[in-house]
């Protein structure tokens, strides 16, 4: 639920497998050092562990974008991983696997979906309780897109002094928030 990409679940609707070589040479026709991996859930697919292992040898910085509930160690540690926290209204949070939490780094962020001020009130508990300001690099709270304002989730962050940094998803902003590849 609440997926960027959700189109990237149904493997019935398309897509395209491809060699590790190939996706490098897309990549490296964009002529930038900082690539992140995430549409459905990278970690499900083994070959990308590895090959985030090879962009970091390439001189890559990576990031990946994982939903939480895969397991995260096996990870290069030089990968910035940034892990969801399933809130109550996602209906997801018994996938949550709080043993990541013990793998979490200064480089990592740890983001939280929020659609109404009762998963705020749970992400801000599980913030203190994990002490996760002080694990990773950073903790990240973002409105549920259409569900609830951007204002409201700023005032409650602000109210409470909570330690995280607020994320809105830009691309919704800037494009059709249905579109593709964006």
């Amino acid at each position: 639920m609440w997926c960027d990409t959700p189109y990237a679940l149904d493997h019935s609707s398309g897509g395209t497998i491809r060699e590790t070589d190939s996706i490098l040479e897309d990549i490296r026709d964009f002529s930038c050092d900082f690539v992140e991996i995430t549409g459905g859930e990278p970690l499900e697919q083994e070959p990308c562990i590895p090959f985030m292992t090879r962009l970091c040898d390439e001189g890559y910085t990576v990031a990946v974008e994982t939903g939480g509930h895969v397991d995260i160690s096996p990870v290069d540690t030089r990968v910035i991983r940034i892990m969801d926290m399933k809130c109550p209204g996602s209906g997801m949070m018994k996938r949550n696997r709080y043993a990541n939490i013990d793998f979490l780094t200064a480089r990592d962020e740890v983001k939280f979906v929020i659609a109404d001020e009762t998963d705020y009130l749970w992400a801000a508990e599980k913030i203190r309780r994990y002490e996760l300001p002080t694990r990773c690099g950073g903790v990240l709270l973002s409105p549920v897109f259409g569900a609830i304002s951007s204002a409201a989730l700023a005032g409650w962050i602000l109210r409470d002094r909570l330690p995280v940094r607020m994320q809105l998803q830009m691309h919704k902003f800037i494009w059709d928030p249905a579109a593709r590849g964006v």
